[in-house]
């Protein structure tokens, strides 16, 4: 979810343009919602976390332009970032403390979006649907203590990036709060796979 606060730049209605700037919350899908092969539900076989440590803050922009009276679109980007703490479920360390780890996954995505607003872009309270595409920047981290075959117990770092394109819907309502600025609040559904 995210909460909004655009400004309107000074131009003609037909060519009326929009910065947004973002802030909110970036939710992972829970530990039922991971597929068969996830990284995370690979994790969770022998280490003990909370999915939802991913929760983390999500900033961001958009520039948005009317391509007519109820239809608008945009390109934008944003950053998240989020770490898990974990410990291995079976094992300890020879004196008994925990062999621990920090899960580290990072998003920047970059969006181009279209969004039908029904009353319109001159209306003082805007409802909208929308859709398009996110290129999704991404980083996943591994690092701490891990248990080798031996089951010596080292420190280390594992680290893969690499860019997924994904379908994203939006949802959202905003009005004007001045005759240049508005505020509101959009929900986002962003789908993405990464292989590691």
């Amino acid at each position: 979810l995210v909460f909004a606060s655009a400004i309107g730049l000074q131009t003609p209605a037909s060519a009326q343009q929009t910065v947004t700037f973002q802030i909110g919350a970036f939710l992972p899908k829970g530990e039922g919602g991971r597929v068969e092969g996830d990284v995370l539900a690979i994790d969770r076989q022998y280490l003990l976390f909370d999915v939802g440590d991913f929760n983390g803050l999500l900033v961001g922009g958009d520039w948005s332009f009317a391509l007519g009276r109820y239809i608008e679109a945009s390109v934008g980007f944003g950053y998240y970032q989020a770490t898990a703490p974990a410990v291995y479920a079976e094992w300890v360390n020879e004196d008994g403390s925990e062999i621990e780890q920090d899960l580290q996954l990072r998003i920047m995505p970059a969006t181009a979006l279209v969004r039908w607003l029904p009353r319109g872009a001159r209306a003082a309270f805007q409802p909208y649907v929308g859709g398009g595409l996110g290129v999704y920047f991404w980083r996943y981290r591994e690092t701490g203590e891990f248990l080798a075959t031996d089951e010596s117990i080292y420190s280390a770092a594992y680290e893969q990036s690499g860019t997924s394109v994904g379908p994203v819907a939006v949802f959202g309502l905003r009005g004007l709060v001045s005759p240049a600025a508005m505020i509101g609040v959009e929900g986002r559904y962003q789908w993405g796979q990464g292989d590691l």
